[in-house]
């Protein structure tokens, strides 16, 4: 007959409940998300745990759990809001260019954005759901709203394209664009004897809208 016992750092509970009634749960919510970005920023998704988060703001592991559901939640979130500084970037853009125009600097624009901060642009494409979690809706309008203003440049494009196939061209040229970003990124288009991203990227933007436009 033996008892499991489990020792208490008293110290290390009094601290958190004293930190915990400093903060608000909207404000330790803040200094989670804040944490986990920097960690992801300076040292990369797979640096990116929940125990070292707790650590850098001084809460528990529990606290953490308090204002996300779990680990998925808390990354979810954490890409959420690169995927809303995209589209700040994006939408940023000047609305009298011409819809060509527009496009092609969308995408230099998205390259950039990929360049500049490489580590959360990632996060978004290498951290994937388990088979048992679904994707939030909030996540997904934060994705559609990024295309959307693709789509809204297409449907300008030509009136001979129903609103339908004008969404479909917009996916469809933004995976070749993120294709393009994936490779020149990882460096194997150096292996293809690529020397400017960017005129890759205006090249088949180009080229796409052209052959597009006339394809009706």
């Amino acid at each position: 007959m033996w008892c499991k016992v489990i020792v208490f750092n008293v110290s290390e509970i009094v601290y958190t409940m004293a930190r915990r009634s400093e903060h608000s749960q909207q404000e330790i919510r803040d200094m989670v998300l804040n944490a986990a970005e920097t960690i992801v920023v300076d040292e990369g998704f797979d640096k990116l745990k929940v125990r070292k988060v707790a650590l850098d703001i001084g809460y528990t592991v529990g606290s953490i759990y308090m204002v996300f559901n779990n680990m998925a939640d808390l990354i979810m979130h954490v890409k959420g809001r690169t995927l809303d500084d995209i589209a700040i970037q994006l939408n940023a853009i000047d609305s009298t260019e011409i819809a060509e125009q527009k496009i092609i600097l969308l995408a230099k624009t998205y390259l950039l954005f990929a360049c500049n901060h490489f580590n959360r642009w990632q996060m978004i494409f290498e951290h994937q759901l388990a088979d048992n979690e679904t994707i939030p809706d909030w996540y997904q309008q934060k994705v559609k709203q990024i295309f959307r203003i693709v789509e809204v440049e297409f449907e300008g494009l030509s009136t001979a394209h129903t609103e339908a196939e004008a969404k479909q061209a917009a996916r469809a040229l933004w995976s070749g664009i993120h294709g393009i970003c994936t490779l020149s990124l990882s460096g194997k288009l150096d292996l293809l004897g690529v020397d400017d991203i960017e005129d890759t990227v205006v090249l088949l933007v180009e080229n796409f809208i052209l052959g597009w436009k006339q394809g009706k």
